[in-house]
């Protein structure tokens, strides 16, 4: 299926949603919105990097053992974590166990703080939505017309790993670019706004 489908309840959803009441809440109040603030977006980073090459279904229910292990996503603490907080994490069966994904928190954590260090709280936000297309593009058709990738998203990925981060290739930053509104790829057709 690849054109928005008309759940039981009337709502027109895009396809990919309907299949779990998790995903229909998730696609309902939280995709595709505008997410601002240094911490939540620091939040989308890593969870959009922990469900590279998984299903975002196992990353949106393990979400608050994420926010529980990642101490609510606090900056400071997790640019600071240690060798017992790498073997605790990997360890907590809450989250994805993943060696090379939790380093990149901690390093990202590392870079974020740096980034607002030098342009003031705030500089996470406004660095990951310049790079917000404008005019936005139209809505895509269908599914065939959403891509995996684009020259925004590259170029954020380029200007990210500049400033120190990783884990956030160009696939992974259109995942997040889609998931915190920078870019809209409800169908045409999907009744979320």
């Amino acid at each position: 299926m690849s054109e928005a489908i008309v759940g039981t309840d009337g709502v027109a959803r895009c396809p990919w949603s309907v299949s779990t009441p998790d995903y229909i809440a998730y696609h309902d109040t939280e995709w595709g919105r505008p997410v601002h603030g240094d911490i939540a977006i620091f939040e989308r980073l890593t969870l959009e990097a922990f469900q590279s090459g998984l299903s975002w279904l196992t990353i949106l229910r393990k979400r608050e053992g994420f926010r529980a292990a990642f101490d609510g996503f606090d900056l400071d603490r997790i640019a600071g974590y240690g060798p017992m907080d790498r073997a605790r994490l990997l360890a907590d069966a809450g989250i994805v166990r993943n060696r090379a994904k939790i380093d990149a928190t901690i390093v990202n954590a590392g870079a974020t703080l740096a980034l607002i260090a030098a342009e003031g709280v705030g500089a996470l936000d406004r660095l990951i939505w310049s790079f917000a297309p404008l005019p936005k593009p139209a809505r895509p058709r269908s599914l065939a017309d959403i891509a995996t990738a684009t020259p925004a998203s590259l170029a954020l990925s380029k200007e990210l790993k500049r400033r120190g981060f990783t884990f956030v290739g160009p696939t992974t930053m259109h995942a997040a670019m889609q998931a915190m509104g920078l870019v809209d790829d409800h169908l045409a057709g999907c009744s979320s706004q």
